[in-house]
């Protein structure tokens, strides 16, 4: 997920500690991605054995653990910023982390029927093509998350939140949350669109530069 504060300048990286994995940032992502299985268990669990729901604690549960999940995700990254902790581990296992996360919600609120499958589908094709799209291009330069994708992040953020909250046999509260989703989906579609299109102009501009690696190759 790209953190509210991703656009804020960063101060420069100490070598050193940017393969350093053991601080507190990265621990927490690592919290996160360990907190996965917890909340897809405590989700599962709120069904009836004839597959009723049940909103029973479970389900506050895996609320209770998709948000403590999400403000890791924004702490992490403040904390990384301020105190200069910014980890080659941590571009990498940050995004993972979310991804998980996000993903596993998605995919089980569907198999509950509580949120449907193309959504689901769309949104993680373009979640996880971008995600690979970034990591592929990084070598001709960094691409910074968009006011755009932070706005993603919080509608997809608040939907998936919405549908995790046991209120969804309440038809009004579902619909509210639908058109959270809806809108979370449309921005999701907008912006991976977006990324495409910047991602071919960096590689196209980065080869066309003097010394640049499309002119390496020529």
């Amino acid at each position: 997920m790209t953190n509210p504060t991703a656009d804020t300048p960063r101060p420069a990286q100490d070598p050193a500690r940017s393969s350093q994995v053991w601080n507190l940032p990265n621990v927490l992502t690592m919290l996160r991605i360990v907190m996965v299985p917890f909340f897809v268990w405590a989700l599962l669990a709120d069904r009836g054995a004839d597959g009723a729901p049940e909103y029973a604690a479970a389900r506050w549960v895996a609320f209770g653990l998709f948000a403590a999940a999400m403000y890791t995700d924004m702490l992490d990254g403040q904390i990384a910023r301020k105190r200069n902790l910014i980890t080659d581990f941590g571009k990498i296992a940050d995004p993972i982390a979310d991804k998980a996360l996000t993903g596993a919600a998605m995919i089980v609120l569907s198999v509950l029927g509580d949120l449907p499958w193309w959504i689901t589908i769309v949104i993680l094709v373009r979640e996880w093509g971008i995600t690979f799209m970034r990591l592929g291009v990084v070598r001709y330069g960094v691409m910074a998350a968009s006011k755009g994708g932070k706005l993603k992040t919080v509608l997809q953020t608040l939907g998936l939140g919405m549908l995790l909250i046991p209120f969804t046999a309440n038809p009004v509260w579902h619909l509210v949350a639908m058109i959270v989703v809806a809108a979370a989906l449309i921005v999701t579609v907008v912006t991976g669109v977006d990324y495409v299109i910047k991602a071919a102009r960096l590689v196209a501009a980065s080869r066309r530069a003097p010394g640049g690696r499309g002119a390496s190759r020529a």
